[in-house]
């Protein structure tokens, strides 16, 4: 695909090619992964200004996006990405292998700092999600911190740099100037720039800005940080899709080819069957999303792998609200169970007074099966972001299920969440949802397709 970066993207490109730090506070849909790498391929193979760069990432980011990005767009087919994930060895040879880019999880930044120590090989970094760096308690802040004078470029990528509350830049802006524009430490800043909220004799729970605290840091920081809400830069269309995708782990990669080819899979003793095809895509899209039931309708779990991905979207989000959809119970089952982990906000939608809360921006997440949200909900006031986990073959449902917040009164773009796993039918699905052609005919000829495959005989 031929890239043609919006005005906003090329003055970000722009700025990244010319300054050797760099907030790109940009917010989801605006493209921050396909910019930043526009300029990366600048810098190296037609300035020469860099040599290797290390992008830090949550786990699923790390695994599938920021490869799958560079494939997508014309110009940056020739940059070598390198995965660094798994086990040390894994690790160990993937930092050894010949990249441009190499992509690692951020819950080992304390493992790569300490394997390089003195030979640190990386002359930028881009931190993908920077507000998960806003603790500066952290190990891993303390290991970027450890080695932020051996970078000669560092770029922070995140829509909600301050998640919280303006504490939260601190950190992050530590990171990009080591204390230049906010100060060395968190108890100046903190100092300066807020006074005592709630508290409980002299141990302090929270603090609030002083008056005129925000006009003067976003002063301080506005040189060396670019700032973008999608509402001000997205004309149309004024809905978002945002495909993320998900790579599935070894053992939920052999339990799909295994169901896919074979049209049988045990789980725990159980023989699940599918001996017709519309009957092997729902258990395909059930496997993708990480369980399956078996033929006594219980959930077999096999992954985590979509789960994850789903949690550190959420967590991406940094509290804007999300209209969740799922297919399955067990997917729903599943949903709940990790968010109740969280402070979030949780309901599964049941009826009016959910639709009430939602718009009085009482509910942070809600889950809905896209079938009890189909027509007639408005839903615009509550938020505007939809997540998909698990995507559906009906079309009709589909569009109306996004209109329940892409609809008349929503004063933001709507930006649409897809969670594809990888080489699965996922793919097939939102591939006919895009073409306008969203039966389960399509599916059903695309998962021909897919066994034809392994057993070279036609249907």
């Amino acid at each position: 695909m031929k890239f043609v970066p919006h005005n906003y993207q090329q003055y970000c490109i722009d700025r990244l090619l010319v300054e050797p730090a760099l907030g790109l506070f940009l917010d989801m849909g605006l493209g921050k992964t396909v910019t930043t790498l526009s300029a990366v391929k600048e810098l190296k193979y037609y300035r020469f200004a860099i040599h290797k760069v290390l992008v830090i990432a949550p786990k699923k980011v790390a695994e599938a996006t920021w490869s799958k990005e560079a494939a997508k767009w014309e110009h940056l087919q020739n940059l070598r990405i390198s995965t660094v994930l798994g086990s040390k060895n894994k690790r160990v040879a993937a930092l050894a292998a010949t990249a441009d880019l190499y992509v690692i999880n951020r819950e080992n930044v304390e493992w790569l700092v300490d394997y390089y120590r003195n030979d640190w090989p990386f002359d930028m970094i881009v931190v993908d999600e920077s507000s998960s760096f806003k603790d500066q308690s952290t190990k891993r802040w303390k290991a970027l911190k450890r080695i932020r004078p051996r970078i000669k470029r560092i770029v922070l990528l995140t829509g909600t740099p301050a998640p919280n509350n303006l504490i939260d830049l601190w950190a992050q802006l530590y990171l990009l100037d080591e204390g230049a524009r906010l100060g060395r430490t968190i108890g100046g800043f903190r100092e300066r720039y807020f006074a005592p909220d709630k508290r409980s004799a002299e141990r302090v729970f929270t603090y609030k800005p002083k008056y005129g605290a925000e006009e003067k840091i976003e002063t301080l920081i506005g040189d060396i940080c670019i700032s973008m809400k999608a509402e001000d830069y997205l004309e149309l269309p004024d809905c978002v899709t945002v495909n993320t995708p998900v790579a599935l782990d070894s053992k939920a990669r052999k339990a799909y080819e295994t169901l896919e080819k074979t049209m049988l899979l045990e789980i725990n003793d159980e023989e699940i069957t599918a001996d017709m095809a519309a009957v092997l895509t729902g258990k395909l899209l059930q496997l993708a999303g990480g369980a399956v039931y078996d033929g006594n309708h219980n959930a077999q779990l096999i992954h985590d792998c979509k789960i994850t991905a789903f949690m550190e979207l959420i967590d991406g989000l940094s509290g804007e609200h999300a209209l969740v959809f799922y297919g399955y119970q067990h997917e729903k089952d599943r949903l709940l169970k990790e968010l109740s982990k969280t402070k979030l906000r949780v309901r599964v939608f049941g009826g009016a007074d959910d639709e009430t809360d939602w718009n009085n921006g009482e509910i942070d997440v809600l889950l809905a099966h896209p079938m009890s949200t189909a027509y007639g909900l408005n839903l615009q006031d509550g938020g505007h972001h939809v997540i998909w986990y698990g995507p559906t073959w009906s079309l009709e449902q589909y569009q109306q299920a996004n209109k329940r917040l892409h609809r008349q009164g929503q004063k933001k773009p709507v930006i649409i969440h897809h969670l594809i796993a990888e080489e699965t039918v996922d793919e097939d699905v939102i591939k006919a949802l895009d073409n306008k052609s969203g039966t389960q005919e399509a599916l059903l000829g695309a998962l021909k397709a897919r066994i034809e495959k392994y057993k070279g005989a036609s249907f």
